[in-house]
């Protein structure tokens, strides 16, 4: 009986980046009837541009899952601890999706953590905590193999992705498994009860990505460069002022994203002039690999994305708004959404097959 309620379900998900997309498909294997509402939705590396869909987050992310400073220490919040359990349940599923899909665009790596000025809960880190803290195939790098100015680093398998191609990936599947979309701008999150299949959605998730009038999510702008020289490993270096440089490879021919900024509530929707230089500057200091004898960067284009970033972090919570409907809200992840997408998917099908009854 419960299979049959779930069946008779309609839920509406507003949102078509790569959280909204991730809860789509997890509620749709669960057996409801999902319909996607969203501005944006993705399309291939080609013809997407960041100057008409610069809000469009998850295009333009780099993307991986890197265990660096988000770590939980001493210090962590219940937040920061279910943001760490999303991101190890993302790493599991990622891990199967490869497996069984290799055309969705994932590719596992070695990944690389280096701390010119390592916080404490990071300098602390060990095998013993790493194994605890579910972070694989864990290494302490000797002094030696640090790049000049870093004083901590370690090395664990990761993957990373090209987000065109695994947002692409999520679409399609699905559609292919009886998913409708629809392109429409909402004002509020409760409008989407009215758009629904004769309006008898009683589930609505709000994966906007920046909420609706919520005043603690503001923008952080972000600026980075896709380089086609290749790179086998996915590199994070923390600089003592609190900025990072990274590098991750993009398979399927997406050469290798350089960034990146962090610039809370900058709108400015253009690359700034000089920047792309400093990027590939502090790269090659730190991973002079990506630059065999003689070969120089070739930048394919730079991007500008603005991550919807929430004070006091993500909210994930159900909301009821009256006449037995619920929202469900999971917004605001800034830089973390596809690190977090499963695990927050997870959480939301939890919520809506309890309160269906469809257990």
């Amino acid at each position: 009986m419960g299979s049959e309620m779930a069946a008779k379900e309609h839920v509406v998900v507003i949102g078509a980046g790569v959280i909204g997309l991730t809860i789509a498909l997890q509620l749709q294997t669960a057996g409801f009837d999902v319909l996607i509402l969203a501005k944006d939705f993705p399309g291939p590396f080609e013809t997407l541009d960041f100057q008409t869909q610069i809000n469009f987050a998850s295009p333009w992310a780099g993307a991986h899952n890197g265990w660096g400073r988000d770590l939980p220490g001493d210090e962590a919040t219940s937040e920061d601890w279910r943001d760490h359990r999303c991101a190890l349940q993302t790493f599991a599923r990622m891990t199967e999706i490869q497996a069984k899909h290799p055309e969705a665009g994932l590719t596992f790596v070695q990944g690389f953590e280096y701390f010119d000025d390592p916080p404490e809960h990071i300098k602390n880190l060990n095998d013993e905590k790493a194994v605890a803290l579910g972070i694989q195939d864990f290494r302490l790098l000797p002094r030696e193999d640090l790049p000049k100015g870093v004083t901590f680093g370690y090395s664990f398998r990761t993957w990373c992705l090209n987000p065109m191609v695994y947002c692409c990936f999520l679409l399609r599947k699905f559609a292919n498994q009886g998913g409708k979309m629809q392109k429409r701008e909402l004002r509020s999150s409760e409008e989407a009860f009215a758009v629904s299949p004769h309006r008898s959605a009683r589930f609505v998730v709000n994966a906007s990505g920046s909420g609706f009038n919520d005043d603690k999510v503001f923008i952080t702008r972000g600026q980075t460069c896709v380089v086609a020289n290749p790179c086998a490993v996915s590199i994070s270096r923390h600089y003592a002022d609190g900025s990072t440089s990274f590098c991750i490879p993009r398979n399927f021919d997406g050469g290798t994203i350089i960034g990146g900024t962090q610039e809370p509530n900058d709108w400015s929707p253009d690359p700034t002039p000089g920047l792309r230089l400093d990027l590939l500057k502090k790269l090659a200091e730190t991973y002079p690999q990506i630059l065999s004898k003689g070969v120089h960067f070739k930048p394919l284009r730079d991007i500008v994305g603005r991550r919807p970033t929430r004070k006091g972090g993500m909210r994930l919570e159900k909301e009821e708004v009256g006449l037995g409907r619920i929202i469900v809200h999971a917004y605001g992840a800034g830089g973390r959404g596809y690190e977090l997408s499963w695990g927050v998917a997870k959480s939301v099908g939890s919520v809506i097959t309890g309160a269906s009854g469809a257990l």
